[in-house]
């Protein structure tokens, strides 16, 4: 597709112009430090997505879930996120080290409004408090420790628009099956019968294990 036909935006005042500015209510909404609603909001949320950029800006944003509340806060201006076993890609943790600008947005399942929490993040390989992060046993190795910098929520409307609460919009077929992707694009030399059943229900049997 050829873009050199696009009316670009190329700056702040721009797009000011185009988009209009915040009111003064929704400028004024952020906060440093966590009230006690956010932290009602964190112990609610199952799931986030962790922002981040590295030195050269590239990008990452990372799945983070685990039951609800597992974001431990620790005062009022820190939380930390402990990391699962995963694919050890390690984007975001690699991000962090040469820039420690993050940004977290919660979500909690039926719930339209999202809180978004930006910090200076750490990643720190024990602590004491690595003990009240155990899931099933499994102690973390490693956690994201944030100073918070920025604490506001979002409004409703994407998930209002989206309507990805509201299970009679849901069709999880309509795009390809994991396992199909995965033989497509990452594992070409497994049969998709294989992958079919790696992807399958026992998928989720060992979910904290290293």
């Amino acid at each position: 597709m050829d873009t050199h036909d696009c009316t670009e935006v190329t700056d702040a005042a721009e797009l000011r112009a185009l988009l209009g500015g915040p009111s003064a209510r929704d400028a004024a909404k952020e906060r440093r430090t966590l009230h006690e609603h956010d932290r009602a909001f964190i112990a609610a949320a199952p799931f986030c997505v962790m922002a981040t950029a590295g030195a050269d800006g590239t990008c990452d944003a990372s799945p983070k879930g685990d039951p609800a509340g597992f974001t431990l806060v620790l005062d009022e201006r820190t939380i930390a996120v402990p990391e699962r076993p995963g694919n050890r890609r390690a984007d975001g943790f690699h991000n962090i080290l040469a820039n420690p600008h993050v940004g977290l947005l919660y979500l909690v399942p039926g719930r339209g409004d999202t809180l978004r929490v930006n910090g200076r993040a750490r990643l720190v390989r024990d602590a004491p408090f690595f003990d009240r992060l155990a899931v099933e046993g499994h102690r973390p190795r490693l956690a994201v420790v944030v100073e918070i910098e920025a604490v506001y929520y979002h409004c409703s409307k994407a998930f209002l628009r989206s309507a990805l609460w509201k299970p009679e919009t849901w069709n999880p077929d309509a795009a390809p099956s994991r396992a199909r992707i995965a033989k497509s694009l990452e594992r070409q030399d497994e049969p998709l019968a294989a992958l079919e059943e790696y992807y399958g229900p026992s998928y989720g049997g060992d979910l904290y294990g290293s």
